[in-house]
């Protein structure tokens, strides 16, 4: 077994690594498991482990053609005239899920 002699000096912003150490407390692992896990990981994928891209940014009105603004509204009101909407609270968490 390899000895854990080197350390490793990050600084990370107070709430993430409260609310980080406090779920890693709850699964009953030490930080540096964690980051020697993630290490590890790193070196299997030659990459880090989890998507680095940017968020989709939302499609606005500005960057649409008034053809294609118009054929939403349409579709819109079509769903809203068969009873195929949902409720405004989901829409708006699935919303929120996507921008993050």
């Amino acid at each position: 077994m390899a000895t854990k002699s080197a350390n490793v000096l990050a600084r990370v912003e107070p709430e993430v690594k409260e609310q980080a150490e406090s779920i890693m407390s709850k699964l009953g692992l030490p930080a540096s498991v964690v980051i020697n896990a993630l290490y590890k990981q790193i070196i299997m994928t030659r990459g880090i482990p989890f998507s680095m891209s940017l968020p989709k940014e939302p499609v606005t009105l500005d960057s649409m053609t008034t053809e294609k603004f118009n054929s939403i509204m349409e579709t819109g009101l079509s769903q809203a005239r068969t009873n195929q909407s949902r409720p405004v609270v989901d829409v708006f968490a699935d919303l929120r899920r996507e921008l993050q």
